[in-house]
């Protein structure tokens, strides 16, 4: 049996699945107990597992974080939330120089199984101090794994695979994604393995890498470019790290042309990484250039007008699809 639900749902079942198969799983951040959290994601885990393991925090990012490592420490399996990405950098130090970096300075004697939570918001006009989208920044950090589902399929899936890893995981999150739409999921359990993107449409004329939010808008473009006859080969990538190179690199073998498309800003950002990946290792199978499209390296408007000027959208996708076919 298979039934339907939204994002949001996907994520609210897979933390009452775990915390009911494994007592050592906790909660904790800023409004997460009693109401359920900003985007009602831990809706009901105060009343069906009480205040000892749901726990409402002061808005304080690195105590959060710290709590979090020091609870992973002992023996706990923390899942901590913070409520917008662009305060990870509160965070900064315990993530940095702690989680990421207890395995190796220990000489692996110390484990930190925590999964930070935590969602991108660009594009509900949330200005430029809540609207970040920064998760190349932890692709520079060894030692902690980033997670970032597009589907309610993927999102409970790799929640789960998050929680039961015995390493940290930042597991993103976007807030469009809550409630955008639903999908069928299986009622049995099931895992998504981190680390394994998927191919959500096979095609043979440009391999377009991207993730989150971007996959669907990836997915209409590719729609249009259809019915010109142009079929495109779409890449999710569902984890940064580790990275699935081997499926980027046998796409980009297969179509000689790769787009990578993200919302995130365009220097040093995810799609620098796949290009450099791509030219380094398979340059002599590409036919043309590598393209990105990201979000321009300026500050997050609060104008929505001015914010969905410049995030990426399907008309941009499909002239840059049009001009890598004509070179």
């Amino acid at each position: 049996m298979n039934n339907e639900i939204t994002y949001a749902e996907a994520l609210n079942q897979a933390l009452k699945e775990e915390m009911t198969r494994d007592k050592k799983v906790v909660v904790l951040g800023e409004d997460v107990g009693r109401i359920g959290g900003n985007f009602a994601i831990t809706k009901d885990l105060y009343n069906m597992f009480g205040k000892e393991r749901v726990k409402d925090t002061p808005i304080s990012e690195d105590a959060i974080v710290g709590v979090s490592l020091g609870a992973a420490l002992t023996g706990l399996r923390p899942v901590p939330e913070i409520m917008f990405s662009s305060f990870l950098g509160c965070a900064m130090e315990e993530i940095w120089n702690q989680v990421s970096k207890i395995r190796y300075m220990s000489g692996g004697q110390a484990k930190a199984p925590l999964v930070i939570r935590t969602i991108n918001v660009l594009g509900r006009s949330t200005a430029a101090q809540h609207s970040e989208r920064p998760e190349a920044w932890f692709m520079h950090m060894p030692g902690i794994k980033v997670v970032i589902p597009a589907t309610p399929y993927d999102a409970k899936g790799l929640l789960k695979s998050a929680i039961r890893d015995d390493d940290p995981v930042l597991f993103f999150e976007h807030a469009l994604l809550y409630y955008k739409f639903k999908e069928e999921i299986p009622d049995d359990e099931y895992l998504v393995p981190i680390g394994k993107a998927a191919i959500k449409k096979e095609g043979s004329a440009v391999t377009i890498v991207t993730y989150s939010i971007m996959l669907h808008t990836v997915l209409e473009a590719a729609q249009k470019l259809a019915k010109e006859g142009i079929d495109v080969e779409v890449i999710d990538l569902r984890s940064l790290v580790p990275l699935d190179k081997e499926t980027i690199l046998s796409s980009v073998k297969k179509t000689g042309k790769l787009l990578v498309v993200s919302d995130d800003y365009v220097t040093c950002g995810v799609g620098a990484e796949i290009v450099s990946l791509v030219s380094e290792n398979i340059f002599e199978s590409l036919d043309v250039s590598p393209v990105r499209i990201a979000f321009p390296d300026v500050p997050v408007p609060f104008s929505p007008t001015l914010e969905q000027f410049l995030m990426p959208k399907e008309e941009n996708i499909i002239q840059a699809v049009h001009n890598i076919l004509r070179k």
